[in-house]
């Protein structure tokens, strides 16, 4: 299997407004794909429907090889995301958060010190969720999504609320997981320095559309201004 997420042609229209029209995306497995946009462009729209979690108007969607609307089940087991403000029990701990979810999945509960660990939270003890700033709880809503080691992971804007070590140390966890653990990664980011010192290939979503897929360093050598130039040249005409 070549590609970990395809769509073809996938459109999605919410109260007459076509907010996805014709979207085809290629990620390939083992891969860190950086989907780019303007606010409003249907990022997040997209992530729903490669979940399950919206159902689309027309077109196509296969997920680590399965058509979402028949396994959607399969696809979430095997799927890690990050969607919408992550909601934690308040009154446990980092550590305890992780041990019940892996006891919904029937997963062993010794996995959780070892991602607090690899996501830059060990020796949170019994430290209430409820004291954690708010880098501290998006590093825990990354150590959620990897506990249970997905094949695939989708991320709707990973570095919020990290300061600049953090966003640091979470592009070298998305390049170790992608690198060494063979997950294959699609991340929305509005921050571009990030994504091309992240991703091994970037979509520009705008007009509803993928309006081009291209390799970060491809994209330097033909842009003078890089990724930047790139993106203000195919998300140009849709600005409001």
């Amino acid at each position: 299997m070549k590609y970990a997420v395809t769509t073809k042609q996938l459109c999605k229209v919410f109260g007459g407004h076509e907010v996805l029209r014709s979207c085809t995306i290629t990620v390939e497995r083992g891969s860190i794909y950086g989907l780019l946009g303007r606010n409003g462009a249907g990022k997040t729209t997209l992530f729903k429907l490669l979940l399950g979690l919206l159902q689309p108007t027309a077109g196509s969607t296969a997920v680590l090889g399965l058509d979402i609307t028949e396994n959607r089940r399969e696809i979430l087991r095997r799927t890690g995301s990050i969607i919408e403000t992550p909601v934690f029990y308040e009154h446990l701990s980092a550590a305890e958060n992780l041990r019940l979810h892996l006891s919904y999945m029937g997963l062993p509960e010794r996995r959780a010190e070892e991602t607090l660990e690899l996501v830059g939270l060990p020796h949170t003890g019994g430290q209430r969720v409820s004291a954690f700033s708010l880098g501290m709880r998006q590093r825990l809503a990354m150590a959620r999504v990897i506990v249970h080691q997905p094949d695939l992971l989708i991320l709707d804007e990973p570095a919020n609320g990290l300061d600049p070590a953090g966003i640091r140390a979470l592009r070298d966890l998305l390049i170790y997981l992608s690198r060494h653990k063979n997950m294959t990664i699609l991340l929305s980011s509005h921050i571009l320095s990030e994504t091309e010192q992240t991703c091994d290939q970037v979509g520009i979503l705008a007009g509803g559309m993928i309006q081009g897929e291209a390799d970060p360093q491809d994209i330097a050598r033909r842009c003078p201004g890089g990724l930047e130039e790139y993106f203000l040249q195919l998300t140009g005409r849709w600005s409001a």
